[in-house]
């Protein structure tokens, strides 16, 4: 502003500065032509002017009163006239010529002194030299001296004015922009500060965010390295919090989530650090544990603090919680991975409904162990002979004879020996190769179909669907391609379906259930009692058979178990009532057959008659389709 002002000042004197010199060159040129009208060309070639002429100049520039001196030069410099008498004077030889050969007025602001023997006085002129033409020739010029000193005052004066108001008018500026920028920087201060501490705070609860944990957490580990204390970490989340968002509404849900880091904040210790990560997940900093017991035990305090319902308006809503747990340098190393490893035993103690979960290896899809599995799994797909089919017989309980089978899949692993399906399958499920395996189990089974029908041998084979499979509508389609390509009958086929997995997502499954029972592929419901289908669902399901879930075959081996005779009779006579077949699985010994004979079980599997093996070793007894259940036999088949 400083530097405007200047410039403003500047460009006003020099505006002015100009104007007022233009005026004087108008008023020189005006005293020239009023001067020069009585001098002839004569006297500029001779460099005389005679008496009369010098007197009737004199006589013409009286009228001037701004006017203190002319003289009259040829453009030789001869001096011709001089106002004040003064014959002894030289021009500004180069003004003069500027003046002369140019044509234009040349004007300068100048210091004269005058009275020089008595001290002198100074005064400012402005000395003109102004082209004397006659036709268009230049025969001389006119030094015309005007007083200035009135000018210059002016000027002065004029520019302390404008420099005053500038100045004034900059300064109100300044003082006015000055309020405007200060509450603005104070309102951008606020602003920032409030960004600042949104960056670090969850808006909703008031809880440290993710970003404020990640820093704490970073603290806490660096402390950690230098005393060698325990850092725990606990992550959880509200269950069923999208059903009761749904349900009552994302207000109520908020509310629900303020209530919950209330309820975190007032438990927790001081030094422990409750923040909301986002959705309806939290996490507890334990900066300073003992031990992997002591979080344990922390997050089961945690739990505990969900018991109380949380009173929403007029309801009052039960809600539980799912915390998983980690420790540093027990499960990691730094605090991505102790994030890592804490959300893997979350997503364990959700899956299993275990309330609360320390974090497993064997419960991590990308521990290094499982990542190596994954691998070689993906190389067992591509290559031959790793991947087998086994079978194992469905006995008649009432004739002995084998009238089914059901495919289980082995892996002989090149270093790990045979692996059972609990080993991988679940792994091929998280990772999206079931698919893989489910096609690679169908192709197998309707092949051996094909095979087993050339010997005459032949009887339903069952394979099992996973969730994933039995979601997909193009399973179907490879159903139906396989059976064609072999020439397999439907009804040698069936497939076996969790319960869990019919009720996680009916609207999806039930149709490509319909659909292969139009193609009249069999279907089974596998583990059932663990589930909670409806019997609504139950008789409308294109379903031909129930697998009791092993759990309840067990316990009729038990003494006291007299309930699990009642649970199972209960689902057998459900099952024939809509007609359906019974099969137990996991029978292994002859007290567990004999109490399902007594209960009206169709069929069974298990140990007791043989474990699942090779096609080859199968094929005897589909010959004569009877099973040799004689303990010695029993005991061979285990080894």
């Amino acid at each position: 502003m400083l530097a405007l002002g200047v410039a403003l000042v500047w460009v006003t004197d020099t505006v002015m500065s100009d104007q007022a010199r233009r005026d004087g060159i108008a008023m020189a040129q005006s005293i020239e032509s009023y001067a020069t009208s009585e001098v002839t060309d004569d006297a500029y070639t001779v460099g005389v002017l005679d008496a009369a002429t010098s007197a009737r100049v004199t006589e013409q520039i009286t009228r001037f009163e701004n006017l203190t001196r002319l003289r009259l030069w040829t453009v030789d410099g001869v001096l011709l006239f001089d106002s004040l008498h003064d014959s002894t004077g030289f021009p500004d030889g180069d003004r003069l010529d500027a003046a002369t050969r140019q044509r234009e007025p040349d004007a300068q602001v100048v210091t004269e002194v005058l009275g020089q023997q008595f001290g002198g006085t100074q005064s400012t002129q402005l000395d003109v030299y102004v082209p004397i033409e006659h036709g268009s020739t230049v025969v001389g010029a006119a030094e015309v001296m005007l007083d200035y000193a009135e000018t210059q005052s002016a000027l002065s004066r004029a520019i302390r004015i404008v420099t005053a108001v500038v100045a004034g008018g900059l300064v109100l500026l300044w003082l006015l922009l000055f309020r405007t920028v200060r509450n603005a920087s104070l309102r951008l201060q606020s602003s920032a500060l409030e960004n600042a501490r949104l960056a670090l705070i969850d808006s909703l609860t008031g809880l440290p965010n993710r970003r404020m944990l990640g820093d704490r957490l970073e603290k806490a580990i660096a402390e950690h390295t230098a005393q060698g204390t325990t850092v725990g970490l606990a992550l959880l989340d509200v269950d069923r919090f999208k059903d009761i968002n749904d349900s009552l509404g994302h207000d109520r849900g908020d509310e629900l989530l303020q209530q919950v880091a209330t309820r975190l904040r007032d438990a927790m210790r001081e030094d422990d650090v409750v923040a909301r990560l986002g959705g309806d997940e939290f996490a507890i900093l334990l900066p300073d544990i003992r031990s992997v017991a002591d979080a344990e035990a922390a997050a089961r305090r945690v739990r505990h603090l969900f018991a109380p319902p949380f009173p929403l308006g007029d309801l009052a809503l039960h809600v539980d919680t799912s915390i998983g747990v980690a420790c540093l340098p027990d499960h990691a190393d730094d605090a991505s991975s102790l994030m890592r490893m804490a959300d893997v035993a979350m997503y364990t103690a959700k899956t299993h409904r275990l309330g609360v979960s320390v974090y497993s290896p064997e419960e991590d899809d990308s521990s290094p162990a499982r990542l190596v599995l994954l691998g070689d799994l993906h190389r067992a797909l591509g290559v031959e002979n790793e991947l087998e089919m086994h079978y194992q017989p469905k006995i008649d309980l009432h004739t002995g004879q084998v009238i089914g089978l059901e495919a289980l899949m082995r892996w002989r692993h090149p270093t790990r020996g045979m692996l059972p399906p609990d080993l991988f399958i679940p792994l091929a499920e998280q990772s999206g190769l079931i698919h893989d395996l489910t096609r690679y189990a169908l192709r197998s089974c309707v092949a051996q179909i094909a095979a087993w029908s050339t010997d005459r041998a032949t009887v339903p084979v069952a394979v099992n669907l996973s969730a994933h499979d039995v979601a997909a509508q193009d399973v179907v389609e490879v159903i139906e391609d396989l059976l064609t390509l072999h020439g397999v009958p439907a009804d040698l086929l069936e497939v076996e379906i969790t319960e869990t997995a019919l009720v996680s997502d009916p609207s999806r499954v039930v149709p490509v259930l319909h659909h292969l029972g139009e193609v009249g592929v069999r279907v089974s419901i596998d583990d059932f009692g663990i589930g909670n289908t409806s019997i609504s669902l139950l008789r409308d399901l294109p379903v031909h058979g129930l697998k009791i879930d092993r759990l309840f075959v067990a316990d009729l081996a038990t003494s006291g178990k007299r309930g699990s005779e009642v649970v199972v009779k209960a689902m057998v006579d459900l099952a024939h009532s809509f007609g359906l077949d019974v099969v137990a699985e996991g029978v292994e010994d002859e007290d567990t057959a004999e109490a399902l004979r007594r209960l009206t079980v169709d069929q069974a599997q298990g140990y007791l008659y043989s474990p699942a093996v090779p096609a080859e070793q199968i094929l005897p007894r589909l010959g004569d389709k009877k099973s040799d259940t004689s303990p010695q036999v029993a005991r061979e088949q285990r080894r």
